[in-house]
């Protein structure tokens, strides 16, 4: 399997994650659920779509950089390693 579709699964198996996460917030509001889980769930969802995102933007780089021609492994691990601390920390 190329590198794309690799990335391409992954991205669609978190995103229906966070679908997953987005329903099990529905049905907690309408179930007039106590407001901090509630609260939890839309924090846990948000970091997984901020995660998905950032995991897109490297993808988008890596693939921007070897259209230039810039095939390095060490140019993609130290995408990867901002792409951790994005994660992370962002």
């Amino acid at each position: 399997m190329s590198d794309w579709q690799q990335d391409k699964k992954k991205m669609l198996d978190r995103l229906r994650r966070i679908e997953g996460q987005v329903r099990g917030i529905i049905g907690m509001i309408e179930a007039e659920g106590e407001c901090e889980p509630v609260v939890q769930q839309f924090a846990a969802a948000r970091k997984a779509m901020d995660r998905a995102f950032f995991d897109l933007m490297a993808c988008v780089t890596k693939r921007e950089l070897a259209e230039l021609g810039i095939d390095d492994a060490k140019a993609e691990s130290r995408i990867d390693a901002v792409t951790a601390l994005l994660a992370k920390y962002g």
